[in-house]
Formats: structure tokens, sequence, C-alpha cells
């Protein structure tokens, strides 16, 4: 079956997006770069929200820009052909290889989680990873540190109150003093009858 992932740059003190918008201290080395090029290169299909749709849209055409350096063309080779499901109640078309969602979040998951598609069902965006985590979908967390403090915005956890115990799966120190973090979700074993 495939794995629902969520995976963001965040601050040491938790949020993706400081208080006043900004998010420039994500902005990737090139060592943070090819590992995100190789994180999404496992993903089959990215669910976005409204937001982070609209600003991944600038990669649809950043391969006509002269100044794109070879990693960023890697990138948007990869990217442009990605099938995406984009969660929007205010967008009535969205561009290149997207498709609005046609139901909810747990239908979407669930049809594709049937699929026979190769790849992790990939989450971006906080108000949809929350929506994905209160209702038990998301099977990894991939937390990319920076060592920076923001002191507050949109947080990378989502707040559903009710515990979720994780297993970490894997560390690794990146480029700039970045951590990153690989947890999933711990799930008890059903039981045999």
């Amino acid at each position: 079956m495939r794995s629902v992932t969520y995976s963001m740059g965040v601050s040491l003190d938790g949020y993706i997006v400081g208080p006043d918008g900004d998010f420039e201290w994500t902005a990737p080395d090139e060592e943070i770069f090819r590992f995100v090029t190789d994180e999404i290169r496992e993903v089959g299909v990215h669910l976005l929200g409204r937001r982070l749709y609209e600003t991944m849209l600038y990669w649809e055409t950043a391969d006509q820009d002269p100044a794109l350096d070879d990693s960023m063309r890697e990138w948007a080779a990869i990217w442009n052909p990605l099938p995406k499901v984009v969660f929007s109640t205010t967008l009535s078309t969205v561009q290149g290889n997207a498709r609005l969602a046609s139901g909810g979040l747990a239908d979407e998951i669930e049809r594709l989680r049937a699929e026979p598609d190769a790849g992790d069902i990939a989450i971006g965006g906080a108000a949809l990873a929350a929506e994905a985590a209160a209702l038990g979908l998301i099977d990894e967390y991939r937390a990319r540190v920076y060592p920076v403090l923001v002191g507050g915005g949109i947080p990378f956890f989502p707040q559903h109150e009710r515990r979720v115990d994780l297993e970490l799966v894997e560390t690794r120190t990146i480029g700039s003093g970045v951590v990153h973090l690989r947890y999933r979700v711990a799930r008890p074993a059903p039981l045999q009858q």
C-alpha cells in the first residue's frame, strides 16, 4: 500500500512560515536542493492545498528561465509531470499536470492508495497535513529542521489534540546545519484471530 508522507522545511521552533508570512530562511543551498530533488523522485502523486499550489506554480514555466541552473532544471523536469491533486474551495481550474480534488481528503487518499501506481502520496501544506493527521492518514513525517527561530507563524505539526507515537526512521545533517528527521507513525499491529 502507498505511504502518505508530509515533508516540509521547518524552523527549530516548529514553523513552516514565520509570523510575517516569510519563509526565505528555507531557501535551499545546493546540497538541500539535491536532497529534496531525490525525495520528490519517490513521490507518485502530490496533494496540495491552494496556497502551496499557487506558490509552486512558478515551476510550471521555470524551465524557460535562462538563469535556472542545472539542478533547478532537473527539479522542474521531475515536478512538472508529477500528478498533483489540489484541494481548494476557491479555485475553479488548475494548470499543468494537476487536477482539482473531486471529493474529500480521506476519500481521495483511499482512492489513491488503492491504485496500483508506484510512489508515495505526498501532502504539502500545513492545513492539508493537519486535516490528514486528524484523520490518522499520515504514515510518515519528514522535517527538514532549519537553524532559525522565527517566533510564530504557521506550525509544521498539526494541532489535533491527540497523541501520535512515532518511530525514528532516519536522521541526516544536510548543508548549512539543516537536520532531516524522518519519522514513521507507530501503528499497533492488527490483532490475530
